[in-house]
């Protein structure tokens, strides 16, 4: 069994909360409903990303037998065959498709396809082409996002949609980075690497975090947030600005983030800024009463 938990990733699960956003910061997570529809959104998305990542495992299986982690996986391993995995595949798409079915929702069924199919083509063939490879990445964080929304029924604003894409990208470009590192020490090319070097990788996540710091202040020194929220959200931006640096920190001094979810769950430092991040939403959107 907890082989089978490792080939469709639950760990992974947790980016699947980006579901919970709309509900989160439209002030309406206590709101069972919502809250329920926005829980059906979290398992359609966790039951379709596990079945890309038996694909993805399915695909990569000799690739994953040189790479000094990724050759302990359940397929590359032999340790789950690969009729059981094509088996347990379809029976999460089947899962996925009897939600969607029973709740009756057409965009998120249009959303979640669109994620499927995208994500099959990544791992056949669109992995291979250097930045449209993480740009999908990003893409996936969003379609999180709008079924998020459109589970609920809230709408999701221009500066969740930017934030958002650009965070993934980050994270994106961030694996990017560990893997072409971990290539280079192992003296193994990959053709997925092919579009990229160190100096690009450099640059580019400079980029990408420097727009994100910049559209998180405009974010909240916008006059239509700080009425929603509060004149305090501005003092958030110590926590993003300390996250951003020990990211880069993580990915510059130390090289680890080719895998940012197992950096999130490893890092306590990360872990109490984002702890204190959401805290300190929590306490804006949920306990200010207008004050």
């Amino acid at each position: 069994m907890l082989n089978y938990l490792k080939l469709i990733r639950v760990n992974q699960w947790v980016k699947n909360l980006f579901v919970f956003l709309p509900v989160f910061f439209s002030g309406n997570l206590f709101e069972i409903n919502l809250f329920i529809e926005s829980f059906y959104g979290f398992l359609i998305f966790s039951f379709v990303a596990s079945s890309i990542y038996i694909i993805n495992d399915y695909v990569d299986i000799d690739k994953d037998k040189r790479h000094p982690e990724k050759k302990n996986r359940p397929l590359a391993s032999g340790k789950i065959s690969k009729n059981n995995a094509l088996i347990l595949f379809f029976v999460l798409v089947i899962v996925t498709i009897s939600l969607i079915y029973f709740l009756g929702n057409k965009q998120v069924a249009f959303l979640v396809a669109i994620y499927f199919f995208m994500n099959l083509a990544y791992s056949f063939k669109l992995k291979q082409i250097a930045i449209l490879d993480v740009m999908i990445i990003a893409f996936g964080f969003l379609l999180r996002v709008f079924v998020g929304g459109y589970m609920t029924g809230i709408l999701v604003t221009d500066w969740t949609i930017l934030l958002v894409f650009d965070l993934a990208l980050i994270l994106a470009l961030g694996k990017r980075r560990g893997e072409l590192i971990n290539a280079d020490l192992q003296g193994v090319t990959r053709k997925s690497l092919d579009g990229y070097n160190l100096n690009f990788l450099n640059s580019a996540l400079a980029i990408t975090c420097t727009v994100a710091v910049i559209c998180y202040m405009m974010f909240i020194l916008s006059p239509d947030t700080q009425t929603k929220f509060h004149h305090y959200i501005i003092y958030t931006f110590v926590f993003v600005f300390a996250a951003v640096l020990r990211y880069l920190q993580q990915t510059f001094v130390y090289s680890r983030t080719e895998s940012p979810t197992k950096l999130i769950f490893k890092d306590h430092f990360l872990q109490i800024l984002i702890m204190l991040w959401g805290i300190s939403y929590v306490l804006l959107i949920y306990f200010n009463h207008g004050k």
